[in-house]
């Protein structure tokens, strides 16, 4: 079970590492154009604004993880 969390409830550092660990993940495809880290970044902060995807924390494993809203449900 999954515990949503507001990206704004977490601190910039926070956020920013995050976003980081998540987009430079083994197996993160971003499509055939090659983006930059700061890109690839950016493009998950708009989605995160925009609600497409989501934080969720998982306190049995103790992690964070960004994924798609619609995964939520």
């Amino acid at each position: 079970m999954f515990v949503e969390v507001p990206f704004e409830a977490l601190s910039e550092e926070a956020l920013n590492g995050l976003i980081e660990e998540f987009v430079t993940r083994d197996g993160t495809d971003y499509g055939a154009k090659e983006h930059t880290l700061e890109e690839k970044k950016d493009a998950i902060k708009r989605q995160l604004r925009s609600g497409h995807v989501v934080i969720v924390f998982d306190p049995e494993a103790q992690s964070a993880n960004i994924i798609k809203r619609d995964q939520l449900e």
